[in-house]
């Protein structure tokens, strides 16, 4: 399943904290780019100096890379998932919260989910890039303020393709589900140094953003949003008897 849009009733404020982090992330890929058509070896230097090494900061060091390390992407998949998953969701949240609250809310989760990742391989000097930590507590606060919205999801079926609105609760729930069972999946490989998907930073984010938002929420603007979206799927429900 893949997620290409929600419903967006009720929601009132622009998202222009939610757009923003998106295009510093298109425009920090860029000059990925850029740079991996310079000289040999300088984007991996690039990555050891804006990333984030669980055993440095374990030990304390370049703790900045906690933040930074959140605008970074190793590829344009890594790029195009994440700010597709950011797109759909991350409107909704940052209405109910406010644009302040909401870029708080996104570093918080996102740091973390990094030190999440950091408690689960403390001492492993693989580069950790990607904003899906903090993508992940966004997900998180969605499920808890809306899990009855419908989500707009391409769904695979062999050789077959269709699109289908599918309550969040299992879109975001099955997504939740198989990021915890790879990470348990991971204990087993525990010590060996290999890179691959940060379950752990998925899992921690996704949980600090489901109890966040608890704090970062603005009552008033959820209820606004759920009176709206109740009321539309009531008037779906209703629509067949109109006359025409």
């Amino acid at each position: 399943m893949l997620p290409i849009g929600d419903e967006q009733n009720g929601r009132v404020l622009t998202p222009v904290v939610n757009t923003s982090l998106i295009a510093i992330n298109v425009v920090v890929f860029l000059i990925e780019m850029l740079i991996a058509n310079g000289p040999p070896g300088a984007l991996d230097a690039f990555f050891a100096t804006w990333g984030m090494i669980p055993a440095e900061v374990a030990q304390r060091h370049n703790l900045y890379t906690i933040v930074t390390s959140q605008f970074l992407h190793a590829g344009w998949l890594h790029l195009g998932g994440n700010m597709l998953f950011l797109w759909v969701f991350g409107d909704n949240v940052e209405d109910a919260m406010g644009h302040v609250k909401y870029l708080i809310f996104y570093l918080l989760c996102g740091s973390v989910a990094a030190l999440a990742q950091l408690v689960s391989s403390p001492t492993s000097t693989i580069v950790l890039v990607g904003a899906s930590g903090a993508i992940s507590g966004v997900l998180g606060a969605y499920i808890v303020l809306f899990p009855q919205g419908r989500v707009r999801t391409l769904i695979f079926l062999g050789v077959f393709v269709t699109f289908m609105l599918v309550p969040a609760w299992i879109v975001l729930g099955l997504w939740f589900l198989l990021q915890l069972v790879s990470g348990i999946g991971t204990i087993s490989a525990q010590g060996a140094d290999v890179g691959g998907v940060a379950f752990w930073a998925h899992v921690g984010g996704f949980i600090a953003g489901a109890l966040l938002i608890w704090v970062f929420r603005d009552p008033s603007a959820v209820e606004r949003q759920r009176a709206a979206r109740a009321g539309n799927a009531a008037w779906q429900r209703t629509s067949w008897r109109t006359p025409r």
